[in-house]
């Protein structure tokens, strides 16, 4: 079998036309929508960037692999110590090393393990092409990579290709001569009303309305399509399209892939997944340009998954993580799951639609901020520990059915809902810490080094300053209340 891995980052599911996007981003991805299962409700266990990944690749939550932050002690891999054998056992258990064992020819094309210093990234594959930019290069660096192996590899069997694009990452870095094909259209379903933009712009907090690149509102210009701010609803219009611009040229280079695979005559009988490691803060939670939360729309992905001999055209609603992949390959081939994974395998919902949901997922983040989230029925239960600037409360509480761009927070009043996740939240967070035998949350260090990595890198001082300066005294006074010593560190 051939096996096609699309690695979309920072792809929000509901951007894409096969889950509802008014507008025409993604037309190749659509098509192979069509002739696989597409997953409603599909969520990265740990974000942003390098959580996510180490969670697909081991198998494991951050709080078991240890990698939960960009940087300091928790951006590297649990060391697996005196037990550790001749080679580690990640060479086994990672996904790429489990499908080499079955005689899988394993290949990567992705910066990834050199932008994030991850080369453990590289276990189980036997061929890695890394595209050198370190994840601010554009499709039409990738694509021809990809191409090329394709015309030398594609007519062989039993090969998994990782295939990395970063065309929807901020900064959106889609070359100009592509021009803006949404320059004509409204941005569909426009829930940033006036009210809710003007009281953005009263936000704390790296990627707010006033300081989208960080913690000032410099732009760039070698990323003409990023704004440095949100002055008016023509710079909104900016990070819109700019995003979506992102994904419909992301899309057309896919096109060229699928292309060449119709070219080659294997495209009906082999099996594509596409997928992201994370979303996107779009406004929601006052947050744009940036995957910084444990919320809905940063933690949920696109799921599309065609499979040989398994459903076409449909849609599955349960609840599952990306690290319930390798487990799902696991049973499709028929084989037993590693012991040290801890996903579940959705692959009956692949072959026959049966309902292999969880009944809940806990999902998290502590790179920009520390919170660990509750996703079950209709809702969304956010914790935060460390608010990264952008004061938070501790709770947060959103009917997802009523309110998918969390903009009401029902914590004070459904204390009941919140009772309810605190339990959940403390059943994962137990047979989690039972898993670890004795090893600490390193969430908790996290917050000892001084917050999570993408706070750690702003002068605390330097930015109440500009808090100040540009109306946002309260913020500042606020702040300063909270964080003044610790930051001073």
């Amino acid at each position: 079998m051939r096996i096609l891995y699309l690695d979309l980052d920072t792809l929000r599911p509901d951007h894409l036309g096969c889950y509802g996007y008014g507008r025409n981003t993604s037309p190749n991805i659509d098509k192979i929508a069509e002739k696989g299962i597409r997953f409603e409700n599909y969520y990265c266990s740990d974000a942003p960037c390098l959580p996510s990944r180490t969670a697909l690749m081991t198998g494991k939550f951050g709080i078991q692999s240890g990698v939960i932050n960009h940087g300091g002690l928790a951006a590297e891999l649990r060391p697996e110590g005196r037990d550790r054998k001749f080679r580690s056992q990640l060479n086994e258990d990672c996904l790429p090393g489990f499908l080499r064992s079955l005689g899988f020819r394993t290949v990567s094309i992705s910066p990834f393990a050199e932008r994030h210093s991850a080369w453990w990234f590289y276990a189980g594959f036997q061929e890695m092409y890394n595209t050198g930019g370190c994840g601010q290069e554009s499709a039409e660096k990738i694509s021809p990579v990809v191409l090329d192996w394709l015309r030398r590899n594609a007519q062989e069997d039993n090969w998994f290709l990782h295939v990395n694009f970063w065309d929807a990452h901020t900064p959106y870095r889609v070359p100009m001569e592509f021009g803006n094909p949404f320059a004509q259209e409204e941005i569909p379903d426009q829930w940033i009303t006036e009210q809710t933009f003007r009281e953005h712009q009263k936000r704390a907090g790296a990627h707010s309305a006033m300081e989208l690149n960080m913690y000032h509102a410099d732009e760039n210009p070698k990323y003409p399509r990023n704004p440095g701010q949100l002055r008016d609803y023509q710079d909104l219009r900016r990070v819109f399209d700019g995003y979506d611009t992102g994904i419909r040229y992301m899309d057309s280079h896919i096109g060229l892939i699928l292309e060449e695979l119709e070219r080659q005559n294997i495209l009906e009988d082999m099996a594509i997944i596409i997928s992201s490691d994370h979303g996107e803060n779009l406004g929601e939670l006052g947050i744009y340009s940036e995957h910084a939360t444990a919320d809905f729309c940063t933690a949920r992905i696109p799921m599309i998954l065609k499979w040989p001999g398994g459903l076409a055209g449909t849609c599955d609603r349960g609840l599952h993580y990306n690290l319930d992949l390798a487990p799902t390959l696991a049973q499709l081939f028929g084989k037993p799951p590693r012991k040290n994974w801890s996903g579940a395998s959705y692959a009956d919902a692949v072959l026959n639609g049966e309902d292999c949901g969880r009944e809940y997922l806990v999902l998290s983040q502590c790179a920009h901020v520390c919170q660990r989230s509750v996703r079950f029925q209709n809702w969304i239960y956010i914790r935060t520990y460390h608010d990264g600037y952008h004061l938070f409360p501790k709770e947060m509480l959103f009917d997802l059915e009523k309110d998918p761009h969390e903009q009401v927070n029902l914590a004070g009043q459904r204390g009941d809902v919140c009772r309810e996740a605190v339990y959940r939240l403390n059943e994962w967070h137990d047979e989690a810490m039972r898993s670890l035998h004795g090893q600490p949350d390193l969430m908790w260090t996290v917050i000892e080094e001084g917050g999570p990595y993408h706070v750690r890198v702003a002068d605390f001082e330097e930015y109440c300053r500009r808090l100040e300066t540009t109306g946002r005294e309260d913020a500042a006074r606020e702040l300063k209340a909270k964080y003044g010593q610790k930051a001073d560190r």
